[in-house]
């Protein structure tokens, strides 16, 4: 690390006085989970999705897992998922007790490759669940129309790319069921947290049910009903609910999710501007019918060069610079390793990636110390 540089940090949430107040006032009101705040946080996100409802919930796991107990996969089902995902993405079709299938990756978006999809649907196959790698969305329509083709149900897993468009149009209303993260790294965050979309209000108020231990009734319907109403529990449930103090954090992030975009798009230019005629470096690519929110940057150290992608990132972090591996291989991790997966772009895209740092908080000049710090790796190697 040069002499008196400040550390660059790989992400962090963005945060503004605005959100002390909003959670001051949750708060102060003494209505904390199940009330108004959420009761909205869940209506505009709803609305900037393009769809009629949105069912908060305490993280993507969280929503994951609820949809598919909704829709009723279980034991003897086969859903169809990438493997270089984050492994949640995977173990919430393990937890409701049924099989993933992987499918490979198009190498140069790092999205599941609906060919491969293709090859993967079998007599077993209930679901496909596609995954928006680094805030890239998928090419869903494809999937969509291979789901049509075969009688199978979509949950479009966009927990990373909220605010990204595909040909021109909000991810959240392609796919009848998607689900979104909140958590910290996210370019909308509420510490933790997810959110599901969805046009089918019967499933939305199963979900709303099924996330607050299956009670019959709303918090809005106890606090404001007969007082012998007494709710019921018509179903096994879950507690996994998102509270107010989360949502007035979300509401905020939501007025500045232009800002907060626009912000990181700027530092991927940059990137991006410095690296497209890397001889060692390949910069991420994004196709002309998607604008995608750059939540992650995502970099490819080309094969035979002077560096590893590990040796690079253990460069970087002397040069005080945080990286992060690229997207796992869920495939290669030991619940998995069993299926004997053979997934070839997957497994070199998870031993060359790694990713950059970027988030709302970094500018320009931020990111020119990192890209000065690749230099002078790539100088002394």
């Amino acid at each position: 690390m040069t002499e008196n540089a400040q550390p660059i940090a790989f992400a962090r949430p963005f945060f503004c006085s605005e959100e002390e107040q909003a959670v001051a006032a949750v708060v102060r009101s003494g209505w904390v989970v199940g009330g108004p705040r959420l009761a909205e946080f869940e209506k505009r996100f709803a609305a900037l999705c393009g769809v009629g409802h949105a069912v908060g919930v305490s993280s993507w796991t969280a929503g994951g897992f609820l949809v598919l107990k909704a829709l009723g996969l279980g034991t003897g089902d086969e859903v169809i998922v990438p493997s270089l995902t984050f492994i949640a993405s995977v173990n919430v079709i393990t937890h409701c007790g049924a099989k993933p299938v992987f499918a490979d990756i198009d190498p140069h978006t790092y999205n599941i490759d609906p060919d491969d999809v293709a090859r993967k649907i079998g007599p077993r196959t209930r679901a496909i669940l596609p995954v928006d790698q680094i805030g890239l969305p998928c090419e869903i329509d494809r999937i969509l129309q291979l789901a049509d083709r075969h009688g199978l149900i979509v949950i479009q897993d966009s927990a990373c790319s909220f605010g990204s468009r595909f040909r021109g149009r909000m991810v959240g209303g392609f796919a009848p069921i998607t689900v979104f993260s909140l958590h910290a790294r996210k370019v909308v965050t509420t510490g933790e947290g997810g959110m599901i979309v969805t046009n089918d209000e019967a499933l939305a108020k199963r979900l709303r049910m099924l996330r607050h231990q299956g009670m019959s009734l709303t918090d809005f319907e106890r606090h404001s009903g007969d007082p012998t109403a007494f709710e019921a529990y018509p179903e096994v449930g879950y507690n996994f609910r998102i509270t107010d103090i989360q949502a007035a954090i979300g509401l905020c992030q939501l007025d500045r999710l232009d800002d907060l975009i626009a912000r990181r798009t700027r530092v991927a230019r940059r990137y991006i501007a410095a690296l497209s005629n890397s001889e060692f470096i390949v910069p991420p690519q994004v196709p002309d019918h998607i604008t995608t929110n750059w939540q992650s940057f995502q970099v490819r150290v080309k094969p035979g060069g002077p560096l590893d992608r590990n040796s690079l990132m253990k460069a970087l972090h002397a040069e005080g610079i945080a990286t992060r591996r690229g997207v796992m291989a869920s495939h290669l991790e030991p619940p998995y390793r069993s299926e004997a997966a053979r997934l070839p772009h997957t497994e070199a895209a998870a031993v060359e990636c790694l990713q950059l740092p970027i988030h709302s908080g970094m500018d320009q000049t931020q990111a020119d110390v990192v890209l000065a710090a690749l230099d002078r790796v790539y100088r002394r190697s």
